[in-house]
């Protein structure tokens, strides 16, 4: 039990930081529990929900986020929700090899542009970046009910490109869109009974510890730091779902 509490602290912070602490908790539960993979996802999107929340409240209040950012976890929250009833139908053989194409793109383009993220000017923003950056976390949200990994990070890279804005106000922003997302794919797990409320509870805790901790390291290290948690987790998860590719392959 020791193992998973420091693995939800653990996650807590690297949600708050760049997002993918799922990819912490997850494997832990798995390994640890004996729960089912549906049971670890909805467990773990349970408890995320506590410490993404907790950091987007503190993260909003220090940095700030538009008004569009609502109505964005508006949208990506019943496009999650639409994503986790539609997870059937979309192998995730299907969608592994993408996902390791696109975060290699993102990981190449972060390291070869050191200044994109870290400018310190005022955000672009007109109707039409709005309302792409609408179509941008749909996509997303529903991606994060199908999938999942990575959604964070995918979230702060698509709408500092589309408004020019800083890394640390994407953050911002992308918590309370996570959030919603959360809520969105957990309400159909509950709906399906896979949620462990007893073991959420404990996990929700130290979630939430974690994420207090990620989310002032992100406002202490600015857009800097979390640059660099971004390609880190590039690096994570491409290393991790190559290794589930390959084992699917030879399996």
């Amino acid at each position: 039990m020791g193992v998973v509490v420091a693995a939800a602290f653990a996650a807590g912070w690297v949600d708050a930081v760049v997002g993918g602490g799922g990819l912490v908790l997850i494997p832990v539960m798995l390994a640890s529990t004996g729960l089912s993979p549906a049971g670890a996802l909805a467990t773990n999107k349970a408890t995320a929900i506590a410490g993404t929340a907790s950091a987007a409240i503190t993260m909003v209040r220090r940095v700030g986020v538009p008004r569009h950012t609502w109505a964005y976890a508006v949208i990506a929250g019943v496009l999650a929700a639409c994503g986790a009833l539609a997870v059937s139908i979309v192998p995730a053989e299907i969608v592994r090899p993408l996902i390791i194409v696109l975060l290699l793109a993102v990981g190449v383009f972060v390291a070869l542009r050191p200044s994109f993220g870290t400018e310190a000017g005022a955000p672009t923003v007109t109707p039409r970046r709005v309302a792409l950056g609408g179509l941008l976390v749909a996509a997303i949200g529903f991606y994060d009910g199908v999938f999942g990994p990575g959604t964070g990070m995918f979230i702060i890279m698509g709408l500092t490109s589309i408004f020019s804005q800083a890394f640390l106000r994407s953050a911002a922003m992308a918590k309370v869109i996570n959030v919603a997302t959360n809520i969105g794919a957990l309400a159909v797990f509950i709906a399906g009974g896979f949620v462990v409320w007893k073991l959420v509870i404990v996990l929700a805790v130290a979630n939430v510890l974690g994420a207090q901790l990620g989310a002032r390291t992100a406002l202490k290290g600015g857009s800097t730091l979390v640059r660099w948690a971004l390609l880190v987790l590039v690096v994570v998860l491409c290393a991790r779902l190559g290794w589930q590719e390959m084992h699917n392959s030879l399996s």
